[in-house]
């Protein structure tokens, strides 16, 4: 797995302008707990199928693949 900070560049990039609210309202998570995630203080762990989901993505292309695919 790639590490904290690389995970959360994908994620804010994967986001653009869409506001973390409408994230973390699609996805059942807290805006505080998208903001850790994009900010590279955590991992998403659970909700890292709904997350590549949301954003069209597989787990693998935003939380493993060296090669970023956003």
């Amino acid at each position: 797995m790639l590490d904290a900070k690389e995970i959360g560049c994908r994620l804010r990039e994967l986001r653009g302008n869409i506001s973390r609210e409408t994230v973390a309202d699609a996805v059942g998570i807290s805006v505080s707990a998208i903001s850790m995630y994009e900010n590279g203080e955590r991992i998403p762990r659970d909700v890292k199928v709904k997350l590549a989901s949301y954003y069209g993505k597989s787990v693998q292309e935003i939380f493993f693949d060296e090669k970023c695919h956003v």
